[in-house]
């Protein structure tokens, strides 16, 4: 008798706690949807695909928009190199991407030898 009051506990016990779960759920996602956040993580899942930006890949290196290619590919080669040896090799990829991002920029106006 004891072991069913218990049983039957349990089954509407988590059959109100599944229900809870679910208003919980259903209610973050109409508070996303308001404030604009589910719209910002599609457009930010869209723009982790993308190349990298100008902005970032000067961010990386470490150079302004004044700085020749002779001097990218100098803190290229040293950043590169820095992170080949201490095994690090998500940044060793960020700063290859980098570079590759301004080559195109200083290759399109013509500063860059190829």
């Amino acid at each position: 008798m004891a072991a069913k009051i218990i049983a039957n506990l349990i089954v509407i016990g988590s059959g109100i706690l599944g229900r809870a779960v679910l208003r919980a759920y259903r209610k973050a996602l109409d508070n996303a949807n308001k404030t604009g956040v589910a719209h910002e993580t599609i457009n930010n899942i869209r723009r982790g695909s993308k190349a990298m930006t100008e902005q970032e890949a000067r961010q990386i290196l470490g150079v302004s928009e004044q700085t020749s290619w002779e001097e990218i590919l100098q803190r290229y080669d040293n950043l590169f190199e820095r992170n080949a040896k201490n095994g690090s090799f998500y940044l060793q990829s960020k700063v290859h991407r980098a570079k590759e991002c301004l080559e195109e920029i200083y290759k399109k106006n013509n500063q860059a030898p190829s």
